[in-house]
């Protein structure tokens, strides 16, 4: 099952508006519900055509199609069959269309983690997304993205 829900959203730039708030929530939304269906064009096609992604362990990503490539292979493999539950944390706009996401992702379902990630909890992975995001011809796309893992309590 999919969820998402927002726990804070702020509008600090002029301009900005709830229609905003609503469209980068959708786009969250929606690359949540690729991830759930393993579908790695889906899921990578609100990034620009140059943006960067940092994922789990470090790795940085240039471009849609590398991003693209890399969740094909994990869909295919450790995330296969996995589900992921989203919620938006904050939303910041710096300018009226630059915005910055904070979410929080929980994935559950993995066959086995990459070397050097841990289960938040058992049979949870839990990480921290960060995205910065660019408005433009009245669409929102992803420039850069970082996600962090959730390491467990000590």
């Amino acid at each position: 099952m999919f969820l998402f829900s927002t726990a804070c959203a702020h509008g600090a730039a002029q301009g900005t508006s709830p229609q905003d708030q609503a469209a980068l929530q959708g786009l969250v939304t929606a690359q949540a519900e690729a991830w759930n269906q393993g579908d790695a064009a889906a899921w990578s096609k609100d990034f620009t055509e140059d943006a960067t992604f940092i994922n789990i362990v470090g790795t940085v990503f240039e471009g849609r199609a590398q991003i693209e490539e890399r969740h094909a292979a994990i869909f295919a493999t450790v995330f296969k069959g996995s589900r992921t539950q989203v919620t938006v944390q904050k939303i910041l706009f710096p300018e009226a269309n630059i915005a910055v996401v904070d979410a929080v992702h929980e994935v559950t379902g993995h066959s086995r983690l990459p070397p050097g990630v841990q289960n938040t909890e058992a049979g949870l992975l839990r990480t921290r997304m960060r995205y910065v995001m660019k408005k433009g011809s009245g669409q929102w796309r992803i420039v850069a993205g970082q996600n962090t893992d959730v390491k467990p309590a000590p």
